[in-house]
């Protein structure tokens, strides 16, 4: 009589023992991505979403502290295995400039990056209180601003933004060092006068001020405005920077432009360290972009996030895998 027991008790044991180490194998993929709750951490969060819903054979992990410049560099070394990326510190990195020009062996390590897809930042969301009596980008003189994190992409293009429309620098106001975080949590307590973020429109950091309080974007009334100048023409000549506009009430009625506002925008992208596998990123980018369509009434950020702009041509070589996936898909000819 106790045998059938004895036996289901140990076919249970057994199949216990088989799941575990096959659950225990499963690939784990490290991403890192920046500001919960902006463009770059939505996006990302959800091609991660989608591909660890659409497959069983490994899980995607993201980590959002840091910056994007920093991430570069850990998925070249090879300590994690994607990021978000950009043109412009992709081309620092190349030719060893700005802020990797002190990192010893970075125009070697810029050779293990490979493109996985872009995408849009949206415009770089300059904001402020209306009622602090900041209503151009002129008055941010003698302010204190959150142009963007220490050492991070955006703060390097946010300053030359302003630079080139105003022609001041941090010497003529306060660039506050901070992370995204901390800053917004320093906007809604009134500890600094403007807080800036590249998004796409509604951003959710944004939506949350503009509920309890009236708030004003900074830029120019038209996109003429943006690049009249030498300076200002200048900006826009790195790969990566665009033009954009946040429309008049894009949040609702406590925005209190009068109009739309002209800014920066930026082409962002995601990264990852050569040595994937190239049926591993096959598989990432064909389940992405398989299921993407499905939820778009449920993320609209996504609508911009387009297979067309994905895969247009930049400054980094594609990822083989990827590249097989756009093939099949027919974005590019075999």
């Amino acid at each position: 009589m106790l045998k059938r027991p004895t036996l289901i008790v140990a076919a249970a044991l057994f199949a216990t023992a088989v799941a575990l180490p096959a659950e225990a194998q499963k690939k784990q993929i490290k991403m890192s991505t920046i500001a919960p709750g902006s463009s770059m951490y939505l996006v990302m969060t959800t091609f991660a979403n989608l591909v660890n819903q659409g497959q069983d054979k490994f899980e995607i992990t993201v980590d959002a502290t840091g910056t994007a410049t920093k991430h570069m560099v850990d998925v070249a070394r090879g300590s994690i295995d994607m990021s978000m990326t950009a043109p412009v510190p992709i081309a620092w990195m190349k030719n060893g400039t700005r802020i990797y020009k002190k990192l010893k062996g970075v125009k070697e390590l810029a050779k293990n990056l490979r493109m996985v897809f872009w995408f849009p930042l949206g415009g770089y969301h300059y904001t402020t209180y209306a009622d602090s009596g900041i209503k151009t980008l002129a008055d941010l003189k003698g302010k204190r601003v959150f142009v963007g994190p220490p050492s991070g992409g955006q703060l390097v293009t946010g300053l030359a933004f302003i630079k080139s429309q105003t022609g001041l620098t941090p010497k003529d106001f306060k660039s506050v060092n901070l992370n995204f975080a901390s800053a917004l949590q320093a906007f809604q307590d009134r500890q600094i006068d403007v807080y800036t973020i590249g998004c796409l429109d509604p951003c959710a950091q944004l939506q949350q001020v503009a509920a309890t309080s009236k708030i004003r974007f900074l830029g120019v009334p038209t996109k003429a405005d943006l690049d009249r100048t030498p300076a200002q023409k200048a900006f826009f000549k790195p790969l990566g920077r665009t033009k954009g506009a946040i429309k008049k009430g894009a949040y609702g009625a406590n925005q209190v432009n009068e109009g739309d506002v002209w800014i920066n925008n930026a082409i962002l992208g995601v990264t990852a360290r050569k040595g994937i596998d190239d049926e591993t990123m096959y598989s990432m980018v064909k389940v992405f972009w398989s299921n993407l369509d499905g939820i778009r009434k449920s993320a609209p950020y996504m609508d911009r996030v387009t297979i067309e702009y994905a895969t247009q041509k930049g400054n980094m070589e594609f990822h083989p895998g990827a590249v097989k996936f756009y093939k099949e898909a027919g974005v590019w000819k075999r």
